[in-house]
């Protein structure tokens, strides 16, 4: 009885669900890496998009210091973001199907690693973008 007790009690302290952000190396081919990505995240019970930013992109500034800061657990604790830098990996994200003139861009990838064509790009500037990502960013999940 005590040693389910304990185990009970270590449930209960466990951390929720964080959201992730897993940086992409640099690569030609992007959409072996992607399916790569999208079979751990499965095997992990989460949920992969793409995501393209900058650090030059003030939305995607804000969104990545609220996801860092842990405000986004809640709403995406299951979600992992396979991070792409615009301005090195353009054309091989363009190659597989990701291609938008905004960013930040969050898309959903096929299992192959190629785009779906479900995505969400481009928001506000200021600190009202991640306010207006998140329920974007919500019905792009639920799609």
């Amino acid at each position: 009885m005590t040693a389910v007790i304990g185990w009970l009690a270590a449930c209960a302290k466990e951390t929720p669900p964080r959201l992730e952000i897993v940086s992409a190396p640099a690569a030609t081919d992007v959409a072996p890496l992607i399916a790569t990505e999208v079979a751990a995240a499965a095997r992990d019970q989460r949920t992969l998009l793409v995501y393209v930013g900058a650090p030059w992109c003030e939305p995607c500034r804000y969104f990545h210091a609220a996801a860092e800061a842990g405000q986004l657990d809640g709403a995406f604790g299951r979600l992992r973001l396979l991070e792409f830098d615009a301005d090195r990996d353009t054309d091989a994200l363009q190659r597989a199907g990701y291609a938008s003139a905004m960013i930040p861009l969050f898309a959903v990838p096929r299992q192959d690693g190629t785009a779906s064509g479900r995505q969400i790009a481009g928001s506000i500037k200021g600190d009202g973008a991640v306010a207006q990502i998140v329920p974007r960013l919500r019905a792009l999940l639920a799609e």
